[in-house]
């Protein structure tokens, strides 16, 4: 997934599965219409403690202080933050299976996205 593919807002949503599934049924029938549906880059959780699990207060710095320094290696991120080289890491490697970063060739890691939105219905 490269940002020049897709929207620079990602939208972070807590959704029941039927939720999903209605999401669907509406894509598919803008879909099947004249005009394809813009792309919507959209990040999805079962509950808010699965979205805070993943998305915890230190991998919320490690995205703003990313965004604003641009592209790092992990080793440089740890270094800038303050923290421990494998604790990046890891939320590094979280972040990136939720594309909300993303590994350039020189294994430099930036984040894609101007903007993340975040519905939460109760």
């Amino acid at each position: 997934m490269t940002s020049s593919a897709m929207s620079k807002t990602l939208y972070v949503r807590v959704s029941s599965r039927e939720d999903a599934l209605d999401r669907f049924e509406a894509a598919w029938h803008l879909a099947s219409g004249r005009k394809p549906p813009a792309p919507l880059a959209l990040l999805s959780f079962a509950d808010l403690p699965l979205l805070m699990k993943n998305l915890t207060p230190a991998r919320w710095a490690l995205l703003k202080a990313l965004k604003t320094a641009g592209p790092l290696t992990i080793f440089a991120l740890a270094k800038q933050l303050q923290r421990d080289y494998k604790n990046v890491h890891t939320d590094v490697s979280r972040l990136l299976e939720l594309n909300l970063l993303e590994k350039n060739q020189d294994g430099q890691v930036s984040v894609p996205w101007q903007a993340v939105r975040a519905e939460l219905k109760l």
